[in-house]
């Protein structure tokens, strides 16, 4: 596979890999935090975790926030990662779901509500609250607007608390899509693209 003439082909995106010992003391502390096994980071230095880390200021804050909405133990697993799915997909963004599909399948979410959102299809034969994920996401991102039938399902399913966290979610992964964008990151060598681009 050969990438775009301005992409460092360590981090498969437009900056090259930071180093360790050229952070301060915080990029240090966040840089073993991407990298570790536990890290909650999918993607390692090869993502958003290793763009973060040219700004050490903001990785750490941004590895914090990003942390607590992704373990949300109310929400869970499954619904957190369809939300990230929903948003990759209203904004088209390959590497996002490339990475999160298989995240959300072994979280145990439903392979239809996968199908729904991958391909775009009306949302039914899904759970209650998987349904009002969709909806929420795809009015967000296509109508710029929440209707009022749609916030009210979604409050009555999930309380304030958890609309909260699931609107947080979906924000911090368009914010996530934007600087994926901005530095052009690329899938591994061999990665099959999983979001069909039409």
């Amino acid at each position: 596979m050969s990438y775009p003439p301005d992409i460092y082909p360590e981090s498969r995106n437009r900056l090259p890999v930071v180093k360790r010992e050229e952070l301060d003391e915080q990029g240090q502390r966040t840089y073993d935090e991407v990298t570790t096994r536990s890290a909650v980071s999918i993607a390692g230095l090869q993502g958003p975790g290793g763009m973060m880390l040219h700004n050490s200021r903001l990785a750490e804050p941004y590895r914090a926030y990003n942390r607590l909405i992704r373990t949300e133990p109310e929400l869970g697993n499954a619904l957190t990662e369809l939300a990230i799915l929903v948003v990759a997909r209203e904004v088209s963004h390959q590497f996002e779901w490339t990475v999160h599909e298989p995240e959300a399948r072994k979280a145990g979410l439903n392979p239809r509500a996968i199908d729904i959102v991958k391909h775009r299809l009306p949302i039914k034969g899904i759970g209650a609250k998987e349904a009002a994920i969709i909806r929420l996401g795809r009015e967000v991102f296509r109508d710029r607007k929440i209707s009022t039938e749609t916030y009210a399902e979604a409050e009555r399913l999930f309380g304030r608390r958890m609309l909260v966290t699931v609107s947080a979610v979906m924000g911090a992964y368009a914010s996530t899509a934007v600087m994926l964008t901005v530095f052009d990151q690329q899938l591994a060598p061999g990665t099959k693209p999983l979001l069909p681009m039409s």
